[in-house]
């Protein structure tokens, strides 16, 4: 049976025997690093214990030590920060049903009380602390959107972000700082006086800028691209220099990459600028300053695989890590260095083993193990396929690359393929732990592919631009050559191909569905997107602009003709192959009622549609007994359509 919340249709019997081999997956279980306490060697990690719904806050105290609960929600809480002075308090994030409307709590890491710190009816987000002079209460910047079902008629013409600064022991005493205008503002880096904050306003993918905003007056400058720069490229707010006398960012102005920088606040830029990272020729994706050591530790996207680097601060010169460092083989991410020491802690996650917590002190090379995943009983891990990065040519000549992940030896022949497409579309698929696709692999015999098209990152700024607007449809033409370098591949069946994906990757199992009718045999998708108007119109206000840059303004009759042209709802009549589609009902992003047209559509044509709706879930589903069911569902559905 379907959990209580989830709404089935057109699914035909699961099988319980399925579910229990099903589980074994999805319980295998990870850990995230969420932040240090400022004075302790400890930690808050983040990690959804067997058997549990939802992913809470832990405490730990000790490399391998018990963890301890601070949260217990029925919704996800996955981001929290220690108050930075003494770590009297933490400060956590949680929405409600996966509508993403944001509240910030404050919790007693002791008693595990929590109060809740923002006005309810607005989208919160954690920005960060203000360094606090000795004696003083420590305080806490936030920004804050509203959101349309506070809106006259449901829905908003135009959208300014709040920059709010609260004591979180005292609410009720919160200042508005400053309101600024659109909804991408992000990133908020505060200067080491506590006078000002680094912010990154963001455009699209390709075009940001950084402003800093003053604390006391509210007025806002424009630091990069400086005036008089006629220049559109991406920067990233990335944090101070301990002096306070340099801005560390991350633009891709420079090349095709994003590069860390370093932005001296005596200098005007583009003067001021020293590129710190030129010679690695990928995206830089994550960074911190080890205090007191002159050094930043950074991670390097390299072909979908994230690496840890050590910089020189200053210089920019790379520094090997220590030779004593002996880190789990894997892609490393969410780097956090303690404030008081520098040691440095990451998550590392490979294709044989979900994400665990480590860290290495940056002078001696010293690596401690602080989890390790939660593996079933039974589970072999070890027997999981080592990923292959592979290349093909597409209908312009363009390289395109994927990743593979092959079924062990003893399935024989050309086996059959699960295409998953990433969201975004400016997102990436990588090397790393693939959770409940391990059962397709390694249960089923079906190969699981994720094809990274044009428009993914992590590829340089040309690549990422070249399904924008009017160019959509070519990324669904990169995954039609895919299909056919399959043939080319001795244990790929490119007769046997089902697309399947979430968000932007939901959309492209619907366009799949649409002009690739007669190269697979499914598709599925997960809160996809099938009508682009219908999309733009309803998408939350505080996204509508960034949205309409990556795919075109729907107010433009020209565009609007277009996107309707190509859109998968408006083009059912070529839809053959069966179709899944889930989706969460407050989903925020994709609103509900793009799958609900698409399935209503096809129903009424008599066409094979399987349709799952949960209404306690938003854009994917985060709850362990939905994602199970659902994913019960696309195995059921595979076995109909590439099994049989």
């Amino acid at each position: 049976m379907p959990p209580a919340a989830m709404r089935v249709e057109g699914v035909p019997a699961l099988s319980l025997a399925v579910l229990g081999p099903i589980q074994r997956y999805s319980q295998v279980l990870g850990h995230g690093v969420v932040d240090w306490h400022p004075q302790r060697r400890e930690m808050l990690v983040a990690h959804r214990l067997p058997g549990s719904s939802t992913t809470q806050i832990f405490r730990l105290r000790s490399p391998m030590a018990a963890l301890e609960p601070l949260t217990d929600s029925a919704d996800p809480v996955s981001s929290a920060r220690w108050e930075p002075a003494q770590g009297r308090h933490i400060v956590f994030t949680r929405g409600t049903g996966g509508d993403e409307v944001f509240q910030l709590f404050r919790l007693d890491p002791e008693s595990r009380s929590t109060t809740q710190i923002t006005p309810s009816g607005q989208r919160h987000a954690f920005g960060a602390w203000v360094p606090a002079a000795p004696g003083q209460a420590s305080q806490l910047l936030y920004t804050s959107v509203p959101i349309d079902r506070t809106a006259q008629g449901g829905s908003r013409t135009s959208i300014s972000t709040s920059l709010t600064l609260v004591d979180p022991m005292n609410p009720a005493g919160a200042r508005q700082v400053a309101e600024l205008p659109g909804g991408g503002w992000f990133g908020v880096e505060v200067s080491p006086d506590g006078r000002q904050a680094a912010m990154t306003r963001y455009v699209s993918a390709t075009n940001s800028e950084v402003w800093l905003v003053d604390l006391a007056s509210g007025q806002r400058r424009q630091m990069l691209p400086a005036a008089g720069e006629s220049l559109t490229a991406s920067h990233f707010a990335a944090g101070w220099s301990p002096d306070g006398q340099a801005l560390f960012v991350v633009s891709d102005r420079a090349s095709e990459f994003r590069e860390l920088m370093r932005l001296d606040m005596t200098t005007p830029a583009p003067a001021g600028l020293k590129r710190l990272t030129a010679p690695i020729p990928w995206d830089i994706e994550d960074g911190n300053l080890a205090p007191g050591s002159g050094l930043l530790a950074l991670t390097a996207n390299v072909d979908g695989r994230d690496e840890l680097r050590l910089l020189d601060a200053r210089t920019g010169a790379e520094k090997p890590l220590p030779a004593a460092a002996r880190l789990p083989v894997g892609s490393v991410g969410s780097l956090r260095t303690h404030p008081a020491t520098g040691e440095l802690a990451m998550v590392i996650s490979g294709a044989k083993a979900p994400a665990q917590v480590v860290t290495m002190d940056p002078k001696t090379g010293t690596v401690d193990t602080w989890t390790r995943p939660v593996t079933p009983a039974g589970l072999d891990l070890s027997n999981l396929p080592d990923p292959e990065i592979v290349r093909w040519k597409s209908f312009d000549g363009r390289t395109i690359s994927g990743i593979l992940y092959l079924p062990p030896a003893k399935f024989t022949g050309r086996r059959p393929v699960y295409m998953s497409v990433h969201g975004g579309p400016e997102a990436q698929s990588k090397l790393g732990w693939k959770g409940r696709l391990n059962y397709l692999t390694q249960e089923m015999g079906i190969a699981v592919f994720e094809p990274n098209v044009r428009g993914s990152s992590g590829y340089g700024k040309t690549f990422l631009n070249l399904d924008n607007g009017r160019l959509r449809e070519d990324s669904v033409k990169d995954m039609g050559t895919a299909i056919d370098w399959m043939a080319t591949h001795p244990r790929l069946d490119n007769r046997r191909v089902v697309v399947g994906g979430g968000s932007y990757g939901g959309y492209m199992a619907l366009a799949a569905s649409v002009r690739l009718a007669d190269r697979i045999a499914g598709a599925a998708s997960t809160v996809g997107i099938s009508n682009f108007v219908t999309f733009l119109e309803r998408t939350e206000s505080y996204r509508r602009d960034l949205r309409r840059v990556e795919y075109g303004d729907e107010r433009d009759p020209a565009m609007r003709s277009f996107l309707e042209s190509i859109s998968p709802l408006n083009l059912t009549d070529q839809i053959s192959k069966p179709l899944l589609v889930a989706q969460g009902k407050n989903d925020p992003r994709v609103p509900w009622t793009e799958s609900e047209q698409i399935v209503r559509k096809l129903q009424a044509k008599n066409r094979p549609v399987w349709y799952l709706l949960a209404d306690n879930e938003g854009h994917g589903f985060a709850r362990r007994e939905n994602a199970d069911f659902y994913f019960a569902t696309l195995v059921r559905f595979l076995q109909d359509t590439v099994l049989k």
